[in-house]
């Protein structure tokens, strides 16, 4: 969790960008990330050649010996940001333009990788020395206080702090989805070794990265096996944006995670521009909501499903195409999904009730995506099957994520977040639950009697207690005995007054 210490030096990251007049939120934010690219590859590196000599294996570091930056060479260690950051202002600017800059540019060898892809337009563009030296100071201190925490999600925490200026100016309808929340539903699907993951709408890869800290804590067999291994690095994650900076942050995002190649792409998913189907067993997102598109540019093959120019329910319509039979998905709607009215509406939640087998419905309180949204959400989790097998759906009320619900999102102790994860992984035991609990199964017949409405409003049951008043007898012999309580201090004061006259 980030402390207010390190919030003030984020900050005053920040206020040290727009004082050398860079002042546009994603441009800042990309900065950033290079540099911060650029320091983890040292750290990643140092750690990399510890294991190595530790399991007594040969290691090559990127950095040895003499590296070629074009047609010229220099010292590989000048590169290193434990080294460079102690150079003067002057020569660390000369050596960060000319030599470090160039070098992550081509540090893939691959050069159809997504790194190599997006990172080839890529420009350095801290105008002066003063500025840079002051950045690299202001980052150093960054790090040193995450490394005081000692939390293992602290850098995602960081990257999700900084990256959070991005909603100020961002895209309409697209929020960064807190890091927390990912967490929830990526350990919720468990994802498998032999997954093919995507996430259509990725941003900045939160979802992607996050499913690969996944396998990596609980499917470490994967680097045993080189099969799997190849499959984890080049073949299982997939991801689709319209944003140029918003992929080049994802995939430097995803590989400084360990995966080195994943399929980032531009691409409007729910254009004919995205061809895929049946492709995927395991879809994570959090589309784009709060928008209209032009029907024109939307695939047929979605508006055939749903007939509609709102995006929370074509990706719906696009899930449910791109995943292959007995494929999940986990993805994140705005309430209204669940309840909305229109023919599209009901058509969208009736395929996925009838047409193939929708799990759980976890509804999220309004403040989840406080400051940037106060829109209310929900997690809709299901199964595409083709042909129906819906039963139960279940359903859970979120009414707290550790987090206060203003706009500060304060850490609170108050978090449902375990439990709806313990409960989620043991359905079996979730089948006697009363409609007055967080959590509780609805029949598939009486979602259809409702007309397809998924609020959790409309199944769960508050328990009203009564409240035992005393009788009225009592109470107004109480109002009396108050009355002339009253009447009496009224008179004292007014013998006090004729008194002082």
């Amino acid at each position: 969790m980030i402390t207010g210490e390190l919030k003030n030096k984020i900050d005053s990251l920040w206020d040290i960008f727009a004082a050398g007049g860079l002042v546009n939120p994603l441009d800042v934010i990309e900065q950033i990330t290079y540099l911060m690219f650029i320091h983890d590859l040292d750290d990643t590196d140092n750690l990399r050649a510890k294991e190595a000599a530790m399991l007594g294996l040969p290691y090559q570091s990127i950095f040895a010996d003499e590296v070629q930056v074009g047609d010229r060479t220099i010292d590989g260690q000048q590169l290193k940001w434990s080294v460079f950051h102690d150079f003067p202002a002057g020569k660390m600017y000369s050596v960060m333009q000319e030599w470090v800059f160039p070098f992550i540019k081509n540090l893939h060898g691959d050069k159809n990788s997504a790194y190599s892809k997006y990172m080839d337009d890529a420009i350095f563009k801290l105008p002066t020395p003063l500025l840079l030296s002051k950045v690299v100071d202001a980052l150093d201190e960054i790090y040193r206080l995450m490394n005081e925490i000692q939390s293992s999600d602290i850098r995602g925490d960081v990257y999700e702090y900084i990256s959070s200026r991005l909603q100020v100016n961002g895209r309409a309808g697209a929020f960064r989805t807190p890091r927390h929340i990912i967490r929830m539903i990526v350990e919720m699907i468990e994802p498998k070794p032999d997954d093919v993951i995507c996430d259509p709408a990725c941003g900045t890869a939160g979802f992607l990265v996050e499913a690969g800290k996944y396998l990596k804590t609980n499917h470490s067999e994967i680097f045993f096996d080189r099969i799997k291994k190849d499959h984890f690095m080049n073949h299982m994650f997939s991801g689709f944006d319209m944003g140029r900076t918003m992929l080049r942050i994802g995939a430097m995002n995803m590989m400084t995670h360990g995966i080195d190649n994943p399929f980032i792409e531009y691409r409007d998913s729910l254009s004919d521009q995205n061809p895929d189907k049946e492709k995927y067993s395991l879809i994570l997102a959090n589309p784009p909501f709060k928008g209209s598109l032009d029907a024109d540019t939307v695939s047929a093959d979605l508006l055939k499903v749903c007939k509609t120019k709102k995006t929370e329910l074509l990706f719906l319509a696009l899930f449910l195409r791109m995943l292959r039979i007995g494929g999940r998905c986990a993805c994140i709607v705005p309430d209204g999904v669940l309840f909305g009215s229109s023919t599209a509406h009901k058509a969208i939640r009736k395929e996925l009730v009838d047409g193939n087998r929708l799990e759980a419905v976890i509804s999220m309180p309004s403040g989840v995506f406080k400051p940037y949204a106060g829109v209310s959400t929900a997690v809709l989790i299901f199964t595409k099957t083709g042909h129906g097998g819906t039963d139960n759906v279940w359903f859970y009320d979120m009414t707290a994520d550790g987090f206060s619900l203003d706009d500060k999102r304060s850490p609170v102790a108050d978090n449902d977040i375990p439990d709806i994860i313990a409960r989620f992984r043991n359905l079996e035991a979730e089948k006697d639950r009363q409609r007055t609990e967080k959590s509780f199964f609805v029949p598939k017949a009486e979602i259809v009697e409702n007309g397809y409405d998924l609020s959790i409003n409309k199944y769960k049951k508050t328990e009203y207690k009564p409240v035992e008043y005393p009788p009225t007898s009592e109470i107004m012999a109480q109002l009396r005995k108050l009355e002339q309580e009253i009447g009496a201090a009224m008179d004292e004061l007014e013998t006090m007054l004729k008194d002082e006259d």
